[in-house]
Order: structure tokens, then C-alpha cells, then sequence
């Protein structure tokens, strides 16, 4: 059984931080890209961050470039996103993903595993 949880999730003040944590099992994790997605109040599940199976590269939505970071521990099978200077339009649950290749990919079609989310709000 594959499972993806992530946690770190919770309300913070625009300027402040949070990192999220994503922890697998029943998959070899080092073998894959991971990513990060995130749904807004009535928005579409959008690319935020991946990283390949080494974390060797990374790649980031616009908007996130220079405040996110996505970093993995493939001892703890354990993939990051922490998040800096956050900002009211962050506002969204956080899913966990795990590809099908080594090769990182910002396109949602592409992971095969998800995680349950995890909420994130951002006051003004």
C-alpha cells in the first residue's frame, strides 16, 4: 500500500513561514520525482514545485520562485516544501505527489500517487 501523508499545514500572517513535510511508504521513494500541487478557493489544482530523485533539479511555479523551496531526504523518505514570505494568495490545500519516473515533471498527469492534503491559510 502506497500512502502519501503530508503535515505542516495550519493558518501563519502574510510575511511568515511554514514547512510542509510529506512522508511515504510501500514504494521505494528514491527512485522517483516528487512534487508539490495546490488547490485554491475556487481554483484548479496547480503545479507549485517538483524535485528529481536525487534533488539535483528543481522546478517552481512563478509565483513561488525565491520564497518556496522543495528538498527531500531519501533517508527518510521524506520530501519538503518550505514555504517563506508567504502571502494571502498561498491560500490553498498543499497535496504531495509521487511520480513515475526519476525525472522531475510539473505536469499533474504524471504522478501516479497522491497525498490527502493539507490546508494552508494566510491571513492579510
Amino acid at each position: 500500500q502506497v500512502q502519501l501523508v503530508e503535515s505542516g499545514g495550519g493558518l501563519v500572517q502574510a510575511g511568515g513561514s511554514l514547512r510542509l513535510s510529506c512522508a511515504t511508504s510501500g514504494r521505494p521513494f528514491s527512485h522517483y520525482a516528487m512534487g508539490w500541487f495546490r488547490r485554491g478557493p475556487g481554483k484548479e489544482r496547480k503545479f507549485v514545485a517538483a524535485i528529481n530523485w536525487s534533488g539535483g533539479t528543481t522546478y517552481y511555479e512563478d509565483s513561488v520562485k525565491g520564497r518556496f523551496t522543495i528538498s527531500r531526504d531519501n533517508v527518510k523518505n521524506t520530501v519538503y516544501l518550505q514555504m517563506d514570505s508567504l502571502k494571502p494568495e498561498d491560500t490553498a490545500v498543499y497535496y504531495c505527489a509521487a511520480g513515475q519516473s526519476p525525472v522531475a515533471t510539473t505536469r499533474a498527469d504524471e504522478y501516479k500517487y497522491w497525498g490527502q492534503g493539507t490546508q494552508v491559510t494566510v491571513s492579510s
